[in-house]
């Protein structure tokens, strides 16, 4: 195992949570007639995930103990904020929206997993595997973004 791949468990994990976003893509991408429950489907797994996933930073700012308070704070406010953007992108009537404010949720938390890595030690692994995680998320709903304007 290199320093930049996960645990076995926490790759398995990681890369199965990805199995609904590129099924639901799939048939966004190979039957777009066909794709509205699937669509509806990506949406609401993109929200709990990207709602997931800010909230990652909460559990950092209760556990880093290397955070300044300021850091702390910040750690805290931005562990909400991908909840509030993907609540209403399940509630909008746009699904062209809806995708493009949780793509734009995940690219924001992205950076704050960058910039947390630039104050705080974790696991060589952690910022390569929220990438790649992040990726395929953003592909599967740019495909719903792409397919619901066309």
């Amino acid at each position: 195992m290199s320093p930049t791949s996960p645990p076995q468990h926490v790759a398995l994990l990681g890369y199965g949570g990805l199995l609904p976003f590129m099924a639901c893509g799939a048939v966004i991408i190979f039957f777009p007639e066909d794709s509205g429950f699937a669509a509806r489907a990506l949406l609401a797994y993109g929200a709990v995930i990207l709602s997931f996933v800010g909230a990652l930073h909460w559990g950092f700012a209760m556990n880093l103990q290397e955070l300044s308070e300021q850091q702390r704070l910040q750690a805290y406010l931005w562990s909400v904020i991908p909840a509030l953007l993907a609540w209403p992108a399940l509630v909008i009537d746009s699904v062209a929206m809806g995708s493009a404010l949780l793509v734009a949720g995940f690219l924001a938390n992205f950076w704050r997993d960058v910039c947390l890595t630039r104050v705080v030690v974790l696991p060589d692994w952690y910022l390569p595997l929220r990438l790649r995680l992040t990726a395929v998320a953003c592909l599967c709903l740019l495909a719903l973004l792409v397919t619901s304007v066309a």
